[in-house]
This record gives structure tokens, sequence and C-alpha cells, in this order.
């Protein structure tokens, strides 16, 4: 059996961050944090859009395969 280590919310939301703020200027990453908080769209759709055909053993395929690249 596998283990698998799951960050927190607030891991991700710093790591997030950083790198926002690595590839964006202070104004964007600002920008962007803003109209992020505002929630527009349809979470619902999105999540169907971009994961509607993955299931949990090919999500983490390419977790495993996205970490070996590091």
């Amino acid at each position: 059996m596998t283990t698998i280590s799951v960050p927190s919310e607030r891991q991700i939301i710093q790591e997030a961050a950083q790198v926002l703020m690595q590839h964006l200027s202070p104004s964007k990453a600002t920008r962007f944090w803003a109209s992020w908080q505002v929630g527009e769209g349809d979470y619902l759709q999105i999540r169907k859009e971009l994961f509607g055909k993955e299931t949990v053993d090919s999500l983490y395929e390419q977790i495993e395969t996205f970490q070996k690249k590091k």
C-alpha cells in the first residue's frame, strides 16, 4: 500500500503565493489574488472540465510523474 502525504490548505496557499511572486510582478500577483478571492465562475463546471475523465489512480500517476521531474 502506498502512503500519500497530503499538505494542508495553508501549505498549498503559501507555495502558490511563492510561485506567483517568483513569476509575476508584485502588482500582477496582487491583482490575481484580488480576482481569485472574488470567486467568479462555476467551480463545479470547471472541475468537471479539468478532472471529469480522471480517476484517483490517474491523478496519482500524474502526481508521481510530476514529482519525479522535479
